[in-house]
């Protein structure tokens, strides 16, 4: 297999995704971040469609990257003018860099009903847009939009655009899944007859996932030749997104044996994937394959003495090879060894014939039972685990009482009100405060009765709240279960609460934050 080459489009497709916005500094981070996981191409944006583009392709030339080439994207030149007067043109060869992508109608449909020209006129326009910037340029991809689409409602006429792309100078033809609708099988058939009639050209392949196929279409482009795969990073794009290229580059390598990245590049994967939602402020996608948090964890007892003898048992791959850890999950059907397996990996001593393990085990089965969930809030039940050691023996604080009341002001805000009596070291504490909710005001509450004996809690903040209904029950009369995710300057931890009073379970929670903290201040650990 010939070099495969990986092109993003993250700053430019991927930003029409919902909920997905990039400011001119965040694409200029991200676009250091793709050159170090080994990109040959980044698609930098449209400079003829918005002027933050425009300033894009400005200040990164003073940027150096190792590998990666920068890629100014537009379209064919408008109907109603020359490749010469046309300001979309203009603007591609204004950016100034080496590589420039245009796309062009495959599709009579698109022809006819967007563009309202003839299928003639279609042709001229693409050939005359790809010969004017060929002196322009040092590379030139052209991108068959809706090419599938087009190939299987008039194959004729989609092949006559690509002969026309070919003959103007395009270097690589990208044949563009546009709608996402096409199925590997599909695919396999339809690129097969464009080879029979192009033999010699060197082409790529760009997928959208509107039916779940974007990765597997990029893999099997690539098995039947493709040179130039393109994506985004966590396959973020327009409606059910691109071709993920965090699935593609590891696929590529580690299963195809296509060295398009470095062991080392490749090893910087799950870094990068989730610095850009980081960057974005937003959740990660826990079920991402390769680099999502929950790609390489196990939940099941079976599962996890398994792993432990041999971890090819269950996962496809070593996790450090993208970058990613083996997480062992607590949970309801967790055995001895998933609890040996955890205390293990937070540094805790236990044998397997200790009855303490039994005991945690028990009470694991009996806060799930209730639905308590520790999968997705480990520190919670760590501290169980300490308490039944007797490594958690002393109270850092006890809260006597507490009570919350809501108000509505003049201008119709809420403001909670949050009183709380506590005893901290022999003494005894009285604070109250306002907050945004009621949680906000307990929060705020202990923390001013506390702080005067455990400073450090000023590190501290509460940076996510999630509350769900279980099932079980329904209306009212419903438990709930409530996740907060807290950070200090290190580290990050989650704790949970569940009751039939939604305070209550949000207190729970919030009291074993607290304490989590106090406890790694005492020991001094990290995460």
């Amino acid at each position: 297999m010939s070099k495969v080459e990986i092109y993003d489009t993250t700053l430019r497709d991927g930003t029409q995704a919902e909920n997905f916005n990039l400011q001119l500094e965040d694409k200029l981070k991200i676009a250091q971040k793709l050159d170090e996981i080994g990109v040959d191409y980044i698609e930098g944006g449209w400079p003829g469609s918005n002027p933050k583009d425009i300033h894009f392709f400005s200040r990164i030339k003073n940027y150096h990257f190792k590998k990666a080439q920068i890629v100014a994207f537009g379209s064919t030149h408008h109907p109603q003018k020359i490749p010469q007067t046309d300001p979309n043109l203009k603007t591609l060869i204004e950016a100034k860099t080496e590589v420039v992508t245009i796309f062009g109608k495959s599709w009579d449909l698109h022809v006819k009903d967007a563009l309202r020209i003839s299928l003639e006129r279609n042709l001229e326009i693409i050939s005359d847009s790809l010969a004017y910037l060929r002196s322009h340029v040092k590379k030139l991809f052209y991108d068959a939009e809706h090419f599938f689409d087009g190939f299987k409602d008039n194959p004729e006429y989609a092949l006559a655009t690509i002969k026309k792309a070919i003959e103007a100078g395009a270097d690589c033809i990208i044949f563009c899944d546009t709608n996402g609708g096409t199925l590997p099988f599909e695919l396999e058939t339809i690129i097969s007859q464009v080879k029979s009639k192009f033999p010699n050209i060197s082409w790529g392949i760009h997928a959208h996932n509107d039916a779940g196929t974007a990765v597997a279409n990029s893999l099997m482009a690539v098995h039947l030749g493709a040179t130039q795969v393109q994506g985004t990073i966590n396959g973020v794009g327009e409606r059910c997104g691109n071709a993920d290229l965090c699935s593609i580059i590891p696929a590529l390598k580690l299963k195809m044996g296509i060295d398009c990245v470095t062991d080392e590049q490749l090893a910087k994967l799950t870094s990068v994937s989730r610095y850009i939602t980081e960057l974005l402020n937003i959740a990660h996608p826990p079920y991402l394959p390769y680099v999502g948090r929950s790609a390489f964890a196990h939940k099941g007892g079976v599962h996890v003495s398994a792993v432990k003898r041999n971890p090819q048992t269950y996962e496809h791959i070593p996790p450090q090879k993208v970058g990613n850890i083996r997480r062992i999950l607590i949970s309801e059907l967790s055995g001895k060894s998933t609890i040996l397996s955890k205390a293990k990996e937070w540094g805790i001593d236990l044998e397997s014939e200790d009855p303490e393990v039994q005991k945690i085990l028990q009470e694991l089965k009996d806060l799930e039972n209730q639905g308590f969930q520790f999968d997705v809030a480990e520190e919670s039940f760590k501290l169980r685990i300490y308490k039944a050691r007797g490594e958690l023996k002393k109270h850092y604080f006890r809260l006597l009482t507490y009570r919350v009341h809501d108000y509505n002001t003049l201008d119709g805000r809420p403001i909670a009100e949050a009183e709380v009596w506590v005893e901290v070291k022999g003494r005894e504490r009285h604070a109250i405060s306002l907050g945004m909710g009621p949680v906000n005001a307990l929060d705020r509450a202990l923390r001013n009765a506390l702080e005067e004996f455990y400073p450090r809690l000023k590190e501290m903040s509460l940076i996510d709240y999630r509350v769900r209904v279980l099932p079980e029950t329904s209306g009212t009369e419903a438990k709930v279960r409530v996740l907060i995710e807290s950070r200090d300057k290190e580290c990050v931890w989650r704790t949970v609460g569940v009751s039939h009073d939604i305070l209550e379970a949000s207190l729970q929670a919030l009291l074993d934050s607290i304490v989590y903290k106090l406890f790694l201040d005492e020991r001094r650990e990290k995460c």
